[in-house]
């Protein structure tokens, strides 16, 4: 019909804008996938109910702060081991925000200040790193000991002497009594709690994902690979590597904040826990599961991951934390890119080699890793194995 012709092509421009090599899943088959995948988490509260369904909201809520960090560590190459921290400032913010002024205008007013205070706090943190040539581990490091830090001394918070406004801080027992996600003033005001606090989730976690499939696929995410790839060439390049640098992990503290709006608003408490070691480093583990360049990764990473511990912690909670320990590991050396890159690969070599290549060849690629890995601890193996194994492996393309 003459009066649709419009569609197909507005459909190409979009298409080509989520579509790039520095994201996973350009063919009809991913984004089939991820069709479903979507009807399935949208269909989630009529199949689990209201309770079950807010329990995926609470993931998706970490995907969030999982994709803050695939977009400074994936893809720029900077491994921020305190992402948390962003989470968790902005928390107190809203508690501190919406508890102070009162009312459905406390929680909708506490909102920008919590992303924004999250962001400041990524910025003037990233600007003292960045411009005082602060690279590699020892970004991670200090991320880690401002995190640790921060946790410290709001553990030592107790007491009225620490008031802000007529909220007390609460030391090691936080703010409790949090409003929920609110956005409107009086009467006018609409509540997302239960079902409807899912449904947001779900819109914020989308509108997360396509809109950085879109900027990592443009200007801005060839110059951050650029840099991830050789800092100094991309520097000699005419990058301004520090600006750039500075620049996308403000904007991983602006995720990390919102992740933490949808975090305190889930429990209505916030407390100095996200602060600690564990909790840094559930972060990392659920991007390195997913894999870390690229986005699908860390929602399933962390989806998956915060899934499989809830549900160990509901059958053998005092081995939960082992069992996932042990899926972690036993992912990283089957698949260390991450499990959707994994897929991803197989998906191509499969289509193109069949079954009984497969077998044959993936046989010899883990008989191959795990020689090498004892030749790593000083081991020697006798056998039969080539040496140069892996050139038999097949060369598997990007889809």
């Amino acid at each position: 019909m003459p009066e649709f012709d419009f569609v197909p092509d507005r459909l190409d421009r979009l298409r080509d804008q989520l579509s790039g090599p520095n994201t996973v899943g350009e063919t009809p088959a991913f984004w089939r996938t991820f069709l479903l995948a979507v009807a399935v988490f949208a269909s989630l509260p009529f199949l689990l109910g209201s309770y079950g369904a807010n329990q995926f909201a609470l993931f998706m809520a970490y995907g969030l702060l999982a994709l803050s960090l695939t977009i400074v560590w994936g893809y720029a190459g900077i491994l921020s081991f305190g992402q948390i921290a962003f989470l968790g400032i902005a928390g107190y913010t809203y508690a501190l925000v919406s508890l102070n002024v009162g009312g459905a205008l406390g929680a909708t007013v506490a909102i920008p200040a919590a992303v924004l205070a999250a962001t400041v706090s990524a910025f003037v943190l990233g600007y003292f790193m960045f411009y005082g040539d602060v690279r590699d581990v020892y970004v991670a490091i200090m991320t880690l000991v401002v995190t640790l830090v921060i946790g410290t001394f709001l553990g030592r918070t107790a007491g009225d002497g620490w008031t802000i406004g007529s909220v007390p801080l609460g030391g090691a027992n936080g703010i409790p009594g949090l409003p929920d996600l609110t956005i409107g003033i009086g009467d006018v005001a609409v509540v997302f709690s239960g079902t409807m606090y899912y449904w947001i989730t779900l819109v914020v976690v989308l509108g997360t994902y396509l809109g950085l499939r879109v900027l990592v696929n443009g200007r801005l995410g060839y110059a951050l690979v650029a840099i991830r790839e050789d800092e100094d060439r991309a520097e000699m390049l005419g990058y301004d590597v520090r600006r750039l640098k500075l620049l996308v992990f403000t904007f991983s503290g602006t995720l990390a904040g919102v992740a933490g709006v949808f975090y305190v608003t889930y429990f209505n408490i916030v407390n100095p826990e996200p602060f600690t070691l564990l909790w840094a480093t559930y972060p990392v583990l659920w991007v390195t599961f997913g894999g870390r360049e690229t986005l699908t990764g860390a929602l399933v990473g962390a989806i998956s991951i915060e899934w499989i511990r809830l549900t160990l912690s509901r059958t053998v909670p005092e081995f939960a934390i082992v069992f996932v320990g042990a899926i972690l590991l036993v992912s990283v050396l089957l698949v260390p890119r991450g499990v959707v890159p994994g897929i991803r690969d197989s998906y191509a070599f499969f289509e193109r080699r069949g079954l009984r290549d497969g077998v044959v060849v993936g046989g010899r690629r883990i008989a191959a890793g795990l020689r090498r890995r004892v030749r790593a601890v000083g081991a020697r193996v006798r056998g039969t194995l080539p040496d140069a194994i892996e050139s038999q492996s097949p060369e598997v393309s990007r889809e």
